[in-house]
């Protein structure tokens, strides 16, 4: 399935402007999600929006609360809609530093940067080498989704990566918790065994190395129980299957049988992971509501 730009704008160095789009750098499609069932009867646990003493609400009829002094300030999800930043459409690099001057905690989420169209690529690549050239990583800011973001542009492969990183006062104060620790010197007999152990370990990184053990034997579970004539079922309601996945929700009854569907028809059990994964990413997003996780309004 084809990526979607999450944030359209421009980003600017200077007097000069490019189009460009933002693009996850990370997927959840390969994770394993369940729904809740109500074992009694079979039936999909489902969360409503309910109001003491009057029972489920509208949507149409919920506003924002600020809790202060023990009471609500009431905000219209429209007023907050209107609040007019420059970041909601330009992302201005206001500040260059070192590319290893940022702590790691700082850190967010990854982004892709993309040029929006062959006007924007000569402008676009200019600012990648220069960064490349000068071992710089670019600052600044942008909003998206309700927040405005600190973020850091580097150059990654042929194109750039944006970071969001948090603010200084979303990092918590280490001291508390390392103060207790003694500052002293370690035992050199054992400093130069744990250093030899490093050193006799070290090898570049290959993230394709490490794989997700947890979700691996799910997955094995998951198949077991399948082929398991005995394992409890319960039928899911018309309303259900025609709602659809979200992106990062998996019909795992679906993606299971086609794996061993490929297993069946001698494919190879890559193959049929493959099989799996595709799957996976050809959810329909318009069910995000029926998930049965609580979102925050």
């Amino acid at each position: 399935m084809a990526s979607r730009a999450i944030w359209k704008g421009q980003m600017r160095l200077s007097l000069v402007s490019i189009a460009v789009e933002l693009h996850s750098a990370t997927s959840r499609a390969s994770n394993i999600s369940f729904r809740q069932i109500h074992r009694p009867t079979g039936k999909r646990v489902r969360y409503e929006k309910v109001v003491e003493g009057v029972g489920p609400v509208d949507a149409d009829d919920i506003v924002k609360g600020y809790e202060q002094n023990d009471e609500y300030i009431l905000i219209d999800p429209e007023e907050v809609d209107a609040i007019k930043l420059e970041t909601k459409k330009t992302f201005e690099l206001v500040q260059f530093v070192g590319s290893c001057e940022i702590p790691p905690i700082y850190y967010d989420k990854p982004y892709y940067i993309v040029p929006a169209d062959d006007l924007a690529e000569d402008a676009y690549r200019v600012i990648r080498d220069a960064l490349r050239r000068s071992e710089k990583t670019a600052l600044g800011q942008l909003t998206m989704r309700g927040k405005e973001y600190l973020a850091a542009v580097r150059p990654c492969g042929d194109g750039l990566l944006l970071e969001t990183l948090h603010y200084a006062d979303e990092i918590r104060n280490a001291d508390p918790l390392f103060s207790s620790i003694e500052d002293e010197a370690s035992d050199d007999e054992l400093l130069e065994v744990a250093t030899s152990l490093i050193e006799r370990k070290s090898a570049p990184f290959k993230a394709e190395n490490y794989h997700d053990h947890y979700r691996e034997a799910l997955t094995e579970l998951l198949k077991a129980k399948q082929k398991n004539r005995k394992t409890p079922r319960a039928s899911a309601d018309e309303k259900d299957r025609g709602s659809g996945t979200s992106d990062n929700v998996v019909d795992l009854m679906s993606a299971l049988k086609k794996s061993l569907d490929g297993a069946k028809s001698g494919k190879s059990s890559s193959t049929a992971k493959r099989g799996t994964a595709a799957k996976k990413t050809s959810g329909n997003k318009s069910s995000t509501k029926s998930t049965g996780r609580k979102k925050a309004s």
